[in-house]
């Protein structure tokens, strides 16, 4: 009889974002935050060149600043899991933000847990919608300028945009083989390495 493991399937939107960038991931229950952050990382496309946190209610989680000398930073997020900060605070949604000078946030809504055979991969991207914006952009507005001149030939930036965004961007495009893929290869490097006998 195998046991299962339950999982999480989280709904993450790119707040304040249009097109609309959306995506479903598929996570551990149990997973650790500082890797709940990571699979975010990777199924929106970002780069991990930021601070960020992850906020419930009126508690923050994310890397710890060993020079914070008063204490009003944020809580290790090594040091919890998704299970247990969801049990503490009865939440169904949270914020995760990205990038505290460009102000990237995004709302995580739990849609629904399920359970799967040990040994099955938990964690993976369910869907996509929507590139991720380049980083160092400006934010939600200063990306909503940047497609607004790229689209527009005519707009006194557009040349500076099809610089920053390539040729062959698309606001519409469906990133979901490039993201899954990432979360593939994160969730392969967290696998443990066979020990080697001396």
């Amino acid at each position: 009889m195998t046991a299962d493991q339950k999982i999480a399937r989280l709904k993450i939107v790119l707040d304040d974002v249009e097109p609309k960038v959306e995506r479903w991931i598929v996570v551990p229950l149990k997973i650790r935050l500082d890797r709940l952050h990571d699979v975010l990382q990777a199924a929106m496309g970002w780069t991990n060149s930021h601070l960020w946190e992850i906020r419930i209610r009126d508690l923050g989680w994310g890397p710890v600043d060993p020079d914070n000398l008063f204490g009003d930073g944020p809580l290790d997020a090594r040091k919890t899991t998704l299970q247990r900060v969801l049990a503490q605070t009865g939440a169904k949604r949270f914020t995760y933000l990205y990038d505290f000078g460009d102000g990237w946030s995004h709302t995580v809504k739990l849609d629904r847990f399920e359970t799967l055979p040990v040994g099955l991969d938990a964690t993976f991207l369910a869907y996509a919608k929507g590139p991720c914006p380049p980083e160092d952009c400006g934010g939600p507005f200063g990306y909503a300028d940047l497609v607004q001149a790229y689209t527009d030939p005519a707009h006194e930036s557009h040349l500076d945009a099809l610089d920053i965004l390539g040729t062959r961007f698309n606001p519409i495009a469906d990133p979901a083989t490039d993201r899954y893929d990432a979360i593939q290869r994160l969730v392969g490097s967290w696998a443990r390495k066979p020990r080697v006998s001396r």
